[in-house]
């Protein structure tokens, strides 16, 4: 027999005490004067067996119930199947998920609050002697060391909610990386969760090489409804125009959500509301409309009214608007008139003429759309830096010469998978169809057209199909592509089959052609992303920033400031935040006191989803070396493989007492019995 509190063992000293008042016997007695002591001496004589019997069984049994009490508080067990790893300090590694769904409410409270005490309770069922690691989700570095029982409850007692998700593999390899360090000593980890489905993760588990033990918390099951995604429909933003933005609500319960209050605010101001019905386990998206914005920075949030489940009702997005849309116009040495007349005919645009042998590579991410006219030959270094440049999310128009090096343009053309052209086609033709089903031409036409006045060509290059998918802008009669659109990384290439000049077609004076301009321009914006997601390890490009020890870059949200690891790579800046941002909201993007850029962060929505794993889930998740506890029976600690015995001091304990309490009241010891002399007369 083993126990968890040997130290208590100390308090069997107090079974002297009952032995000392037994022996000395304290109580006084009371003296009664008789005048005839002839009876006396026998009744003494008889009381005094039965007398010094139940004083006896008393102190026994006083002896016996101190004595179980003692054991009682020393967790006396018997050991089982570990007993080889008694008298080893062991380490023990205890997840504590905090995820943003440990806030749903059950009859202890929430269950991180749960979680926190099971954590505690796993602990105080060890040695005093053996280490413990906590672990959360938020995978800190000062939870990497192991810690006395006393450090552990400090620990767990400071654990918060925080907005990582991990997944269960995640969770098993951070708790390898530290127990595997203790070799000489017997190791196994708990994770109490409340196990929602996105924890299982899509790679198989592989043996952790310890007993990993489950203790699932249970929640009620409760509805709910959060903001998936939003987008917006224009690519440019210019003051005081009317703004369309999509925005994808998701229901994450078994049952309709009905006429779900929404509302939409832009620098804190509302500018539109809605009440939306969705159907269970299903997404819905809604347009919402909105106008009269100034140029610079907006701070949106759309607010839900989603109730009891709140830590998803909020949705951060940013975007700008522009005065001025720059447009980078590179040519072959002089300006094409044609072009001129079109980017200056609107104060909107601020077009840039430059020749191709004068091009500030660095600068081109500051254009959000480039148009190359009349260049006779692409340089290879002008090649690269645009094949960057629409990787990063530019547009490209590609307009070829008279001239056209055709091979310098399938150099350049062929690699990002865009059509290119091929050669001269001298014959006469006319464009017949344009695709109306393109983003390009949707908002150009109040009504499908059904005669259109169509360009005329005169000669035009055959264009290669392209390695990448496309989709044609206009097509000529024999189904020949005229106008060509390719999606290469995150940006837009845009090839014609003509040279802009009237020798190829009348496409430069068509009706067609500033219309089309336009709507290609203006669809260019490549501006940052409308948020971000908290927990991405992957890199946040923005405009180039030179960062210095005097002039750093940094986050700031109201008193917090964070300052991320800034590289710089190809014309862009990275940066990184490793961990460091954990609380969603918006942030502005300083460079000493200017602001950069303003970024919105949001949770993982991953958490929105309130479905858990079921008990059989679970053990198929651990086939091998995990064991699914009862998180209201908990049983953990070194007992946990053989069988406690407190509970039966206990229940001895209170035996000897009653015995005790027995033997006093009703154990008599002055029945007496003597005989009386017969009367000699």
């Amino acid at each position: 027999m083993h126990f968890l509190y040997p130290a208590f063992l100390f308090a069997l000293l107090t079974l002297a005490i009952p032995v000392i008042i037994h022996l000395f016997n304290f109580r006084r007695y009371k003296k009664v004067l008789f005048s005839n002591v002839q009876f006396l001496k026998e009744v003494q004589e008889q009381q005094a067996s039965r007398r010094n019997l139940k004083e006896r069984l008393v102190l026994a049994s006083r002896l016996l119930a101190l004595l179980f009490l003692v054991l009682a508080f020393a967790g006396p067990y018997i050991t089982g199947k570990d007993e080889a790893n008694v008298g080893k300090q062991q380490v023990v590694s205890i997840f504590v998920d905090n995820s943003y769904s440990m806030q749903t409410l059950n009859r202890e409270g929430t269950l991180l609050d749960e979680a926190k005490q099971k954590a505690k309770q796993i602990a105080a069922s060890y040695n005093i002697n053996d280490r413990f690691q906590l672990l959360t989700q938020d995978f800190e570095g000062k939870h990497q060391r192991l810690l006395n029982r006393t450090e552990f409850n400090d620990a767990v007692d400071a654990v918060k909610i925080s907005a990582q998700s991990r997944q269960i593999n995640q969770v098993i390899a951070r708790q390898q990386s530290l127990l595997n360090m203790q070799a000489n000593s017997p190791k196994l980890s708990y994770i109490l969760s409340d196990f929602q489905k996105n924890i299982e993760g899509t790679s198989p588990l592989a043996d952790a090489g310890f007993p990993v033990n489950l203790v699932q918390l249970k929640a009620n099951t409760l509805p709910n409804v959060a903001v998936d995604s939003v987008w917006m429909l224009n690519a440019t933003h210019r003051p005081g125009e009317s703004e369309k933005m999509v925005v994808r609500l998701r229901n994450y319960a078994d049952k309709a959500a009905e006429k779900v209050p929404l509302k939409l605010l832009i620098n804190g101001v509302q500018k539109a509301i809605g009440s939306f019905t969705v159907n269970a386990r299903s997404a819905q998206t809604d347009t919402l409309s909105f106008s009269g914005l100034q140029s610079g920075w907006q701070r949106g949030e759309i607010q839900l009214q989603d109730n009891p489940v709140t830590f998803d009702n909020q949705f951060y997005f940013t975007f700008k608007v522009n005065d001025k849309l720059p447009v980078l116009l590179i040519n072959g040495g002089a300006p094409n008139k044609y072009l001129s007349a079109v980017f200056g005919a609107d104060a909107f645009f601020a077009p840039k003429q430059v020749p191709d042998g004068n091009v500030d590579y660095a600068g081109l991410n500051a254009y959000p759309i480039i148009v190359l006219s009349d260049i006779k030959t692409i340089s290879a270094g002008l090649a690269q830096a645009l094949k960057t440049y629409a990787s990063k999310g530019g547009t490209l128009m590609v307009f070829p010469a008279a001239d056209a090096d055709l091979d310098s343009y399938k150099a350049f053309l062929q690699p990002i998978g865009a059509a290119y052209p091929e050669g001269l086609k001298t014959e006469a033709t006319k464009v017949s169809a344009i695709n109306l089903q393109s983003p390009v031409f949707k908002s150009i036409f109040e009504s499908s057209p059904q005669n259109p006045d169509l360009p005329v060509v005169k000669q035009y290059y055959a264009l290669s199909a392209g390695t990448r998918r496309g989709e044609y802008l206009m097509r000529m009669q024999a189904g020949q592509t005229f106008w060509q659109g390719t999606t290469t990384g995150r940006g837009k290439v845009y090839v014609a089959a003509v040279a802009l000049n009237e020798d190829f077609s009348n496409l430069p004076v068509h009706a067609l052609f500033v219309p089309v301009m336009f709507r290609i321009a203006l669809l260019s914006g490549h501006d940052q992303p409308l948020f971000y997601t908290t927990g991405n390890s992957e890199p946040i490009e923005t405009v180039p920033l030179q960062s210095t020890e005097k002039q750093l870059v940094k986050l700031v949200k109201g008193n917090e400031t964070i300052i991320p690891d800034v590289k710089q790579q190809e014309g862009s800046t990275m940066f990184y935040l490793p961990g460091q941002l954990s609380e969603t909201g918006i942030y502005d993007l300083k460079k000493q006191d200017s602001t950069a850029a303003v970024l919105a962060f949001n949770d993982n929505r991953t958490e929105s989803d309130l479905s858990y794993l079921s008990t059989a889930d679970l053990e198929k998740l651990f086939p091998k070396n995990g064991t699914l506890l009862n998180a209201n029976k908990l049983n953990a600690g070194p007992a946990n493989s053989g069988l406690q015995l407190w509970k039966l001091c206990i229940i001895l304990a209170l035996i000897f007492l009653a015995a005790e309490t027995l033997l006093i009241r009703y154990y008599k010891t002055n029945k007496t019995s003597f005989s009386q002399p017969a009367d000699i007369n």
